[in-house]
């Protein structure tokens, strides 16, 4: 029976997801929730976290590792900021730890980038980025999370040198739901990567960024005069918004970057799909394995186990 060492935390805002982790990395047990930041203000952070705790049957001298919104300034203890340029191999170093707990939790800290040009943050993909670490190792490339809010990174032998988030996920909402495209898309049964659509509203917006915005009104258009059907007016619009996304984080990279994806879901067929329409040299991880792979690693920094 392999003996629990440690359990790892990612809390987000919406969502709580906790492993119980042994030797060797080996998952022993895992328990998800609904309970994300948000809730677990109300309801109290050490609680929700104790509940998980019992339901994988967590012995209670175990340390538990921690990251996302939890070290938010709204969230259980305010974790900070590493600032850009930042080595990975710092991430654990910032942990904070959560006093007047029976148990040692450490809560990881965020990355920001201080530039009034360019001002960003990220909280939760940091830890993402430390389990790239393996597949980066050290080399010159882009690290792609997509998401509500999707970031890329550039990391070079190991140092974030910079970063960049667009609200693709957001903006894909708000304007299919709060514009005149709603009537263009509503009640649409959904699409993946393959259609053609997507990827050919991929490419016109990744070549000509600058004309998004009348190519977002083209879709109402196009469905009055050309009978476009309602998902490949969603498509048309994801492919869109993606294309711009692509367009906006590759311009100042050097050519022929390669660039690491980071995803799990249905948002891994597009952007995979978006990739190839554009050409990029990619490699792909699950998103899952990725943000594990960073708290355990962060974890047996910490700990020494």
């Amino acid at each position: 029976m392999v003996k629990p060492q440690f359990a790892a935390v990612d809390w987000g805002t919406s969502s709580f997801r906790l492993w119980l982790i042994g030797e060797n990395d080996v998952v022993i047990g895992e328990s998800r929730s609904g309970e994300g930041m948000t809730t677990a203000r109300e309801t109290g952070f050490a609680e929700v976290l104790a509940k998980h705790l019992d339901h994988v049957q967590a012995p209670a001298d175990i340390p538990v590792i921690v990251c996302g919104m939890a070290g938010a300034k709204q969230g259980w203890v305010e974790a900070g900021y590493l600032d850009a340029p930042a080595r990975l191999a710092d991430i654990a170093d910032g942990a904070i730890r959560v006093e007047g707990q029976a148990r040692d939790i450490r809560i990881l800290p965020g990355l920001a980038q201080r530039d009034p040009h360019a001002a960003d943050v990220m909280r939760g993909e940091e830890t993402q980025l430390l389990g790239c670490a393996q597949k980066i190792k050290n080399s010159d490339c882009l690290v792609a999370m997509p998401g509500t809010h999707s970031k890329w990174v550039r990391v070079v032998k190991g140092e974030v040198l910079g970063f960049a988030t667009f609200m693709t996920g957001e903006l894909f909402q708000a304007i299919s739901q709060h514009t005149i495209l709603q009537h263009a898309i509503k009640d649409s049964p959904g699409f993946d990567g393959a259609n053609p659509a997507f990827v050919n509203a991929v490419h016109a917006a990744f070549k000509e960024p600058e004309l998004t915005a009348n190519r977002l009104f083209s879709v109402r258009a196009r469905g009055l005069l050309f009978s476009l059907t309602n998902f490949e007016a969603e498509a048309t619009l994801s492919g869109t918004m993606l294309g711009l996304e692509l367009a906006g984080a590759l311009k100042s990279a050097p050519k022929d970057t390669p660039v690491v994806l980071v995803v799990s879901g249905k948002l891994r067929g597009l952007y995979e799909a978006a990739f190839h329409r554009v050409g990029l040299q990619f490699s792909t991880m699950d998103a899952d394995e990725a943000v594990r792979a960073g708290l355990n690693q962060a974890a047996r920094s910490l700990w020494s186990f």
